[in-house]
């Protein structure tokens, strides 16, 4: 399903639903990823979409935070069973786990955000974190021209390569000499909720000469946000706008709009729903990934810097500029 056919489905920027839905036989269901539902970023968003859906709708939802991987297939095999119905999970974690349990519940649609499973009852949305990060790597080196930027990705797996990958060549597309700082918090899930870790690997890229990160690390990306603030440098958000937590230290943040695809999904109400099952991939098209500009950073951005990244946006979308995909291609052209 291509991002231009999805983006004329949108109205006030939160409907998918005709596209991405289908008919409910009871209440929908959300299980958020490891990291917590208030992780300030991925799960977050995903959960401010369920809240506003409820709030538009009057409708219930059902959700649950898992605390372990081992939990995966016994929560999707509860709400499955009670007849929730869209039930949307999160995160390329799900990838092994989710197949089987779709094939044993065929009358029940899923929804899985950031992965790719192949079932007939399963819809994969996937953003394009790359082209996002292109943008706010960018914005870091138009900001900063200290020569060296940060990048603390959460669990060192190739999505969060993905984000780096494109952070680095937006980076370098304002300064060719740019040094980049690649770190990870971790190789396991615990990555995603370790602020501690994340603050110090911060420290260590400011130690070297940085005066900007990116943080793409889930609820850890908060130690991030956190020691960039204390040092009076600048940090970038993921995921969720992130900007209001240090206002004047985040100089923005990647926005992945998950909290649109939860609504989606969630919108599977009127008989004359389809649910689509298959691939679908958001992006620059329709700003479904982006950078925020709000009160609390825009003071930090001159209308050059933004004037200079649209077009950065514009050549990306004409495709005379290529972000390179680390997903399809793990070789980082850097």
């Amino acid at each position: 399903m291509k991002i231009s056919t999805l983006t004329k489905a949108i109205a006030g920027g939160v409907a998918l639903s005709a596209l991405l839905t289908g008919a409910a036989l009871a209440d929908p269901a959300l299980i958020y990823d490891l990291g917590g539902k208030f992780d300030k970023s991925f799960n977050e968003a995903a959960y401010n979409g369920a809240e506003k859906w409820k709030a538009d709708t009057g409708g219930n939802y059902l959700d649950l935070e898992l605390q372990n991987d081992a939990q995966r297939e016994q929560a999707l095999r509860r709400f499955a069973s009670q007849g929730a119905n869209p039930i949307v999970v999160m995160s390329f974690m799900w990838e092994s786990v989710l197949g089987p349990l779709a094939a044993e519940f065929p009358d029940t649609n899923f929804v899985v955000i950031d992965a790719t499973v192949d079932a007939p009852n399963v819809q994969s949305i996937r953003f394009d974190e790359h082209t996002g990060s292109f943008l706010v790597g960018a914005l870091a080196a138009l900001k900063s021209d200290s020569g060296t930027y940060g990048f603390v990705g959460g669990m060192d797996v190739p999505l969060i390569h993905r984000f780096y990958c494109g952070y680095a060549q937006g980076v370098r597309a304002v300064n060719a000499d740019a040094k980049l700082i690649e770190t990870y918090t971790g190789t396991t899930p615990a990555a995603w909720n370790d602020p501690v870790t994340a603050g110090e690997l911060a420290k260590a890229a400011i130690d070297q000469g940085a005066e900007v990160v990116f943080a793409a690390a889930g609820g850890s990306g908060l130690g991030v946000l956190q020691t960039m603030a204390d040092a009076g440098k600048y940090s970038i958000g993921v995921d969720s706008n992130q900007n209001y937590l240090h206002p004047g230290s985040v100089l923005t943040s990647m926005e992945k709009r998950v909290d649109n695809a939860v609504i989606a999904a969630f919108n599977n109400a009127g008989d004359d729903a389809t649910f689509q099952p298959g691939p679908v991939d958001l992006g620059l098209d329709g700003d479904f990934v982006g950078y925020s500009v709000d009160e609390f950073n825009q003071d930090e951005l001159s209308e050059d810097m933004i004037a200079q990244v649209e077009d950065f946006k514009a050549k990306i979308l004409s495709g005379e500029i290529s972000v390179h995909d680390y997903e399809s291609d793990m070789n980082c052209p850097l």
